[in-house]
C-alpha cells in the first residue's frame, strides 16, 4: 500500500534541465502566457477544516482544477501551453525574429500555425487541452483515443475541431500508434509522457502545470508539510515535486505519489528501483490515471524528490468522490471526477492507520495539500457514481452561502 522511496537518487538535487524547466522562473513564463488566455483566472484553493479535524491533521487545502479554463481539468494548463509554445518557437524561426509567447494570436503566428499539425494519444483530458491549444492558434490537430475512453470524453475533444482516430487496446497502445502515424505524416507529437530521445515537449507540458502550484503558494496560509498527488505517467506529480522542491528548498513538504492499484506503474517502478512497464489487467475506474509505464522525465524527478509511493483501490477513489460531494457540515462541496479525489483517498487511508501516520510523520500539526485534478469530465458517469449531478453538488455551496 505504501513504500518509502529507497532509490539511490532519493534526496539528490534535480537535474539542472528539470530544475530550469519546472522552477519559479518557468512558472512566471507560464503565468505571463495565461494572462493572454481568454477566461483565465486562478482556480479555487479550498480549505476543508472539518475534514482536517476528522482525519486528525491541522489543515487540508485542495486546489480545485475542475474550474480550469473551461476544460474541467489541470490538463488545460499543459497540452495547450505546449502546442502554442512550440508554434511560437517555429514562427520565430520562420520569420527570423523573436516572437513573444504572449503574441501567440498575431496574424504572423497564425499563418505559421495553419501549416502545423499536432497529434497525441489521450485518456481524455490531455487530448482536450491539445485540441483546444490547436484551435486557439489555428493549427490542425489529430487525437488518438483507445477503447477505454468514453464517448462523452471523445465528443468533448471533437468539439475543439480535432480529428479523432480510434485505437484498439489501452493508453500505451494509443501512444505507440500516435507516434508511428505522426512520424509518417511529419506531424508534431505533443505527448504528456516521455521516452528515450523525446523529453522536451513533455517537459513543456509539465511546465504548464507549474501555474497551479505558483497560484497555490501565493494563497495558502502556510506552506504544506505533506502533499499527496495522484499519478498516471507521473507528469503532475513530478511537476509538483520539482516546483515545491525548487521554491521551498529544505522546507519542502513530504511528498507521496499515488497510483491506482490496477495501474501502478510508478509504485512498481519505485519497488524495483527503475522505471518499468506493468502488465495491463482489469481497467480501473480512475481512467485518467490508467497508465502502465511512467514518463522517463517524471521518473527522473520523482526518484529524487518523492518520499513515498502508494496505491489506492477503485472503491477508495469512489469514497473520496462522495466524501467531497457530501462534505462534513461546515466544509464546501467539491465536484471531483473519478481521478480527481485520489489524493484524498490516499490521505484518508494513511490517516486511519497509526503505523502509516508514524511512517510519514503525519500528525495533528500537519498541513496537507491535495489537488482535485478533474471535475466531472464525464457528467453522466459522475452522476451515476455520486448519486446526483455535478450541478446539484455545486448548488449546495450556493445554498449554504445564502
Amino acid at each position: 500500500m505504501l513504500i518509502a522511496n529507497q532509490n539511490p537518487d532519493h534526496g539528490k538535487p534535480l537535474d539542472p534541465v528539470d530544475a530550469n524547466m519546472l522552477g519559479p522562473s518557468a512558472a512566471l513564463e507560464v503565468e505571463r502566457f495565461l494572462q493572454k488566455r481568454e477566461g483565465h483566472k486562478a482556480t479555487p484553493l479550498v480549505s476543508l477544516p472539518q475534514l482536517a479535524g476528522a482525519l486528525r491533521v491541522s489543515s487540508i487545502h485542495m486546489k480545485d482544477e475542475g474550474h480550469r479554463l473551461g476544460l474541467g481539468s489541470f490538463k488545460a494548463l499543459g497540452g495547450a501551453y505546449a502546442v502554442i509554445r512550440l508554434i511560437v518557437e517555429e514562427a520565430s524561426k520562420q520569420l527570423g525574429r523573436e516572437i513573444d509567447i504572449a503574441d501567440f494570436n498575431s496574424p504572423d503566428v497564425r499563418n505559421v500555425a495553419s501549416q502545423f499539425t499536432v497529434a497525441c494519444a489521450t485518456d481524455g483530458n490531455h487530448g482536450r487541452s491539445v485540441a483546444q491549444g490547436a484551435q486557439l492558434i489555428g493549427a490542425r490537430c489529430v487525437i488518438f483515443v483507445h477503447s477505454g475512453v468514453s464517448d462523452e470524453r471523445v465528443a468533448a475533444i471533437a468539439r475543439y475541431g480535432a480529428r479523432i482516430v480510434h485505437v484498439a487496446g489501452n493508453y500505451d497502445d494509443s501512444v505507440a500508434e500516435a507516434a508511428q502515424v505522426a512520424e509518417k505524416n511529419a506531424w508534431v507529437i505533443v505527448s504528456d509522457t516521455s521516452w528515450p530521445g523525446y523529453e522536451r515537449i513533455p517537459g513543456l507540458v509539465m511546465q504548464g502545470y507549474t501555474a497551479l502550484l505558483s497560484e497555490t503558494l501565493k494563497e495558502i496560509p502556510q506552506a504544506p508539510t505533506h502533499v499527496f498527488v495522484q499519478a498516471g505517467v507521473g507528469g503532475i506529480a513530478a511537476a509538483a515535486a520539482a516546483y515545491f522542491s525548487e521554491v521551498l528548498g529544505d522546507k519542502r513538504p513530504y511528498f507521496v505519489v499515488v497510483d491506482p492499484s490496477k495501474a501502478a506503474c510508478l509504485f512498481e517502478s519505485a519497488r524495483v528501483g527503475r522505471p518499468i512497464k506493468v502488465d495491463h489487467g482489469e481497467p480501473t475506474i480512475m481512467a485518467m490515471l490508467e497508465c502502465y509505464e511512467p514518463s522517463l522525465v517524471a521518473w527522473r524527478i520523482l526518484s529524487r524528490i518523492a518520499d513515498a509511493f502508494m496505491t489506492v483501490e477503485d472503491s477508495e477513489a469512489v469514497d473520496a468522490m462522495k466524501r467531497l460531494a457530501y462534505p462534513l457540515s461546515g466544509d464546501p462541496a467539491i465536484v471531483a471526477g473519478e481521478s480527481g479525489g485520489v489524493g484524498l483517498a490516499a490521505l484518508s487511508q494513511v490517516a486511519r492507520l497509526p503505523e502509516l501516520r508514524k511512517q510519514i510523520g503525519l500528525n495533528e500539526q500537519s498541513r496537507v495539500f491535495l489537488i482535485n485534478t478533474e471535475g466531472a469530465t464525464d457528467p453522466v458517469l459522475y452522476e451515476k457514481i455520486v448519486g446526483r449531478s455535478s450541478d446539484e453538488v455545486s448548488a449546495t455551496n450556493a445554498k449554504v452561502a445564502a
